[in-house]
């Protein structure tokens, strides 16, 4: 039999618009409840493969039910705003998708879905009834199921009913879901059933008399306690008028027939429609893709503005020529690269059209092995590179490889690209292989990042690929050479297996670079609109040469003591574990939460939470709270603390080290919403510093010999940046005259003098410090500090009397979150919140905390960016003097021992004089033969 797919649209669009954190395009559209909506239309036409699909919609006007009962439904809450806008656009998807949608006026969707699920049946076709809405549920039958859809945790759930799936649930046949509905009623829709009568109490009934006319057939001797006899009695009109509105009626006067519905293509308004509304990531899931025309008329258009050619450079004078023709030109150099530099095209507009210039190591000799590209390596200084003999095995005559780079990417030529901070990288290391020290041949001069741009435009996209920007901010995609399959960039590897030819892989590589160009044009006006162009070209766009160098330079560790430490861990790993064994009355797998939780909350009978499908939770949240409760607690706890360190950074830092002996970790720029770097591959903002095992592990990172490691850290940035942005007077006066801020703080709150400040005293006021920029709530506060609920709000509320500026701030600055939409830094770093405008508590509450947080620690982010630039800067003048390592508030540079105090006084001034506040804004340096030690 053929199966068509019947959906309820206004159940299903319902629940994605509260499952989903609210998303908004670039008009400030709201789209989530919309791309919700489709994820579950994907997710159920694959798993279903339905041969028609269709979608039921309600109409805005009062149905039969509501004529006959005004207080059907009245209960509800109207739809909220940022849903309703997004109704119509749900339903122009659908016509673009050939999706056919039902609504008739005078009846609900559930009426259609009744009808349709029955025309099916009568036409030997099976129906899939899609909602969310437990009602439909009646329409179960052999050839009628219901995909009844939920979000759970934050996941869309789908259960299938079958009548066998309805019958083991409820225990009788799905059709006397109205008989329960008309006796326990339903609040969501105001059907009143018969009052004093429950879920519990009902579902008894109709899994023993079936249907209420069976029930009240033997009235009065049911088989229930006297005061429900009475109440079922009172009832009975009640109920029957309740069987009325919750039955789905299911021969409605429409017009349908299953085989108008058979799926079809989408229409050719959908790329675009998909386009604006920024549903890239469904572009491909749903098989959307211009047509060559649309395609090669957007690329012409957008990216190349004339015909692009493109010339490949094989010697010395093709090289100088083009370096010379692109310095004529004027204007921006587009880089593209592809497997590392082994390819590089740069492509420059000019008046007559795109102009691509090609680089290609293989031809060089460099790659293939053929060739060492080591020509002028061995040049006085190491840095003449002039190219004046061949390349050694086979290369072409004329110019080394990187002397082309070095002649074509060089500070005298404005350069642009995406994410250049890598390309910067290879570019360095590139240079540090021929033995060259002059970073500024490659790493100046660069005026625009695409990622970069379109990460400060929208600081919580979910990615910033160069396709996915093209489609948003210029809407077109690039026009490869590789056509429809090609999904990704072409490699010299397809091009060695003869899958492509060089041709093509030059002009993707061209068209990438072109792509570029035309986000320039379009991003830059952005930035200006929202006065975030300073912090581009001042923080952002300089930074990327900073982290460059400092991935190229990576930090020196101690692998023998790294060694050591792992051994002695295994050790105490082995002891701990016997311990655990001990204490607990038997072996089992530690690493496993649920036969843990069996160990402590089952056979040792713990104070638990709530028992979920895996098991009690073992979290270290969890398990701090029992620790007094038995000693096996803290047992598990040390355990997992060894077996931590061990994993994540004795045996993951050996693994990561280098064959120079040093670790190279990853600076991502576009990841956090705060602007702040964070540290991959390994991870190096994340060592532990609370527990004196983890700070061991900052002994391993080490300076070169002959070299000290000094360590400048901000001092409570983010508490000074809090007393200057609020202008509270207290917290200012306590900044200005050097005081201790939290005893300070303790002062105030607690109306003693700042002497008599007890440690307990101090240490409350300094939670309440650092959790007020995060919207601390009295109960998170409470279990901080060991006290009440109550004691904790009281608490906030004295700290609040006695800084009256931070509480005005931090409520002007929700107000004006919600009235703008969004958050900025001192420096106009933006971050949109549409959660405050959503109608869910959860995310609303969310958007508050953000709105609180942001301005603070993305402020700070700026502070310690405009810090790091500033000091690489200064450090050119210390010989050998270089950043190694940044970790949030915090810079390691490694430089020479003479000159460490000359180093220290200079990160000192530089983060310190980086900004003007109301109040001082301290740094403390130290340095030392390791990080530990650096750190003081």
């Amino acid at each position: 039999m053929k199966k068509l797919m019947a959906i309820d649209g206004n159940s299903i669009i319902n629940r994605a618009f509260y499952g989903i954190r609210p998303l908004t395009n670039k008009d400030g559209l709201y789209t989530h409840a919309v791309f919700g909506f489709l994820t579950t239309l994907l997710r159920l036409t694959e798993a279903e493969k339905p041969d028609a699909l269709c979608v039921t919609f309600d109409v805005h006007a009062p149905t039969f039910r509501h004529t006959a009962d005004a207080a059907y439904k009245a209960t509800r809450k109207p739809m909220p705003e940022e849903l309703r806008v997004q109704m119509p656009v749900l339903k122009e998807v659908l016509d673009a998708l050939n999706i056919p949608r039902y609504e008739l006026a005078g009846w609900e969707a559930d009426d259609l879905l009744g009808t349709i699920s029955r025309k099916c049946e009568a036409s030997g076709w099976d129906c899939v009834v899609v909602t969310g809405d437990r009602d439909s549920l009646q329409l179960i039958t052999d050839h009628t199921k219901v995909d009844l859809v939920s979000t759970r945790m934050g996941k869309t759930i789908t259960d299938e009913m079958t009548p066998e799936a309805f019958r083991e649930k409820y225990g009788f046949d799905p059709i006397h879901i109205i008989d329960l509905k008309a006796l326990m009623g339903d609040a969501s829709d105001n059907i009143p059933g018969v009052p004093g009568v429950g879920e519990k109490t009902a579902t008894a009934l109709v899994q023993k008399y079936g249907s209420i006319d069976a029930l009240y057939a033997a009235m009065p001797e049911v088989e229930a306690k006297p005061a429900a006899i009475k109440k079922l009695a009172a009832g009975e009109g009640s109920a029957r008028h309740s069987y009325w509105l919750a039955t789905i009626v299911t021969d409605a006067p429409l017009d349908f027939r299953p085989e108008d519905n058979l799926r079809r293509e989408a229409g050719a308004e959908t790329y675009p429609l998909f386009v604006k509304l920024e549903f890239n990531r469904l572009l491909d899931r749903f098989g959307l893709k211009e047509t060559a025309a649309e395609d090669a008329e957007a690329v012409q258009e957008s990216s190349f503005s004339g015909t692009c050619t493109t010339e490949d450079l094989l010697d010395r004078d093709a090289v100088e020529r083009a370096a010379a023709e692109l310095r004529a030109n004027g204007g921006t150099v587009y880089v593209r690269t592809a497997d590392g530099l082994d390819v590089v095209v740069l492509h420059q507009q000019t008046a007559e059209g795109g102009r691509a210039y090609t680089l290609d190591r293989t031809r060089y000799g460099g790659r293939t092995g053929v060739g060492t590209d080591n020509a002028s390596a061995s040049g006085s200084g190491g840095g003449n590179d002039s190219g004046s003999t061949r390349d050694s095995g086979g290369g072409t005559d004329g110019a080394s490889y990187t002397f082309a780079l070095r002649t074509l990417l060089g500070p005298d030529i404005p350069k642009a690209g995406h994410d250049i901070k890598d390309l910067q990288r290879l570019l360095l290391e590139e240079l540090n292989r021929k033995n060259i020290p002059d970073p500024a041949a490659v790493l100046d001069n660069w005026t625009f990042d695409s990622a970069l741009a379109a990460y400060l435009l929208d600081a919580t996209a979910a990615a910033y690929d160069l396709d996915r920007l093209c489609l948003k901010y210029g809407g077109f995609r690039i026009g490869r050479a590789s056509g429809a399959e090609g999904d990704g960039q072409i490699s010299l590897d397809d091009v060695k297996a003869e899958k492509w030819d060089r041709a093509k892989l030059y002009a993707d590589l061209a068209a990438e670079a072109a792509a570029v160009a035309v986000l320039e044009d379009a991003l830059v006006p952005k930035l200006d609109e929202r006065k975030m162009t300073d912090l581009y070209c001042t923080a952002e766009l300089p930074l990327c040469a900073v982290l460059a160098e400092m991935e190229a330079a990576g930090c020196l560790v101690d692998r023998a003591a790294l060694a050591t430490f792992g051994n002695m861990l295994s050790h105490r790993i082995e002891e701990s574990e016997k311990t655990v064994y001990e204490l607990a009355g038997e072996a089992f797998n530690i690493n496993s939460p649920k036969q843990l939780g069996e160990v402590l909350f089952g056979k040792l009978g713990l104070p638990h939470g709530k028992k979920t499908k895996t098991g009690w939770s073992t979290s270290v949240d969890v398990l701090d709270k029992l620790r007094s409760q038995s000693p096996v607690v803290d047992a598990v706890l040390e355990y997992r603390q060894y077996a931590k360190l061990k994993s994540t950074y004795a045996d993951g830092l050996l693994k990561a080290i280098g064959p120079d002996g040093r670790v190279r970790t990853s600076f991502q720029m576009t990841v956090t919403a705060t602007g702040r770097l964070s540290s991959t591959e390994p991870n190096l903002q994340n060592i532990p510093t609370r527990t004196d095992l983890g700070s061991e592990i900052r002994k391993m990172f080490i300076p070169a010999e002959g070299c000290v490691l000094v360590d400048a850290d901000y001092s409570q940035i983010e508490l000074r940046l809090l007393a200057h942005m609020s202008g509270d007077g207290a917290m200012i006066a306590a900044f200005n005259t050097g005081a201790d801020i939290h005893a300070a703080t303790a002062a105030q709150v607690f109306h003693v003098k700042p002497e008599d400040v007890s440690h307990e005293m101090r240490r409350s006021a300094k939670a309440v410090n650092f959790g007020i920029v995060y919207g601390i709530s009295p109960f998170s506060l409470s279990q901080d500090i060991g006290v009440s609920v109550a004691e904790a709000k009281a608490f906030i509320d004295a700290y609040f009397s006695a800084f009256p500026g931070v509480r005005a701030y931090m409520d002007g600055v929700v107000a004006k979150a919600k009235e703008d939409g969004y958050v900025e830094t001192l420096y106009h770093r933006r971050r949109d919140l549409p959660e405050l405008k959503s109608s869910n508590f959860n995310l609303r509450s969310f958007g508050e905390r953000v709105a609180l947080n942001m301005p603070i620690q993305g402020t700070a982010a700026d502070v310690i960016k405009l810090a790091m630039v500033s000091a690489r800067n200064r450090l050119r003048d210390v010989k050998g003097a270089r950043l190694v390592l940044q970790v949030h508030d915090e810079l390691i540079v490694e430089c020479r021992e003479a000159d460490a105090e000359r180093v220290a006084a200079l990160l000192r001034e530089t983060m310190e004089g980086v900004v003007s506040l109301s109040v001082p804004l301290t740094a403390e340096a130290h340095w030392g033969r390791n990080w530990l030690e650096a750190k003081g």
